[in-house]
């Protein structure tokens, strides 16, 4: 999504597989704010190895029988928490990237404020994101616990966002992802395998145009037209 000039992007690849990183988490005034810095991600792999040697250290004021079910408890804990550091560590995610989406989102990050909005949950969305995103054009990243659940479907609500809507985009291949807001919407089409397909690249002209305009309602109307 480019917001404020701002943008939401969404099929620019396929295929996840699940990792554990952490979610977004949506602010009170509006889901993204005027400055997005990236916070560096939790390493909940030390905190697991921390736990592990830290349960070999116990103070030797503690009696025989305490120290033996401490020891007992800890390595029971210590255990547990390598299984799932170990679980985690070796997950792989594969994803096929749409021809030209290097291109198209280098472009669009000099031309907009980018959001990554998607109806995916974070665990799937987020390592993509991290592969696809090189060079860090999005913003901030917003993942299904931000859209709206309406008639069996996951809404992309652009008021939410806390941008000017006569200055917001949404790009999407799903019309039912942004029925609150078909005035700010660039249809895409989907994408699954063809190692031919130009839409990014003929779309990168339209959205340079469209990033000079005051009032993306009139400047859609004007695309939309016969």
């Amino acid at each position: 999504m480019l917001l404020g000039r701002v943008a939401s992007l969404g099929p620019l690849v396929n295929g996840a597989s699940p990792n554990k990183i952490k979610a977004y988490q949506p602010r009170k005034k509006g889901l993204v704010s005027k400055s997005s810095p990236k916070k560096p991600r939790g390493r909940n792999i030390f905190k697991a190895l921390f736990c592990c040697f830290r349960a070999q250290h116990v103070g030797q004021s503690s009696s025989s029988t305490e120290l033996s079910a401490y020891k007992e408890e800890a390595n029971t804990i210590a255990k547990s928490d390598l299984l799932q550091c170990l679980q985690y560590q070796f997950y792989q995610v594969y994803v096929l990237k749409r021809p030209y989406v290097d291109e198209f989102l280098r472009r669009m990050g000099e031309l907009f404020e980018c959001v990554l909005f998607t109806a995916s949950l974070a665990k799937y969305a987020d390592p993509v994101t991290d592969l696809l995103d090189r060079c860090g054009v999005f913003r901030a990243r917003l993942f299904r616990e931000s859209c709206v659940f309406h008639q069996g479907c996951y809404v992309k609500d652009l008021s939410r966002l806390g941008r000017d809507l006569r200055k917001t985009l949404i790009l999407d291949n799903s019309p039912a992802s942004y029925i609150f807001h078909p005035e700010n919407a660039v249809p895409v089409q989907s994408w699954f395998d063809d190692m031919a397909d130009t839409e990014l690249l003929n779309l990168i002209p339209i959205f340079e145009e469209l990033s000079a305009a005051e009032d993306v309602y009139t400047s859609l109307g004007q695309l939309r037209a016969p």
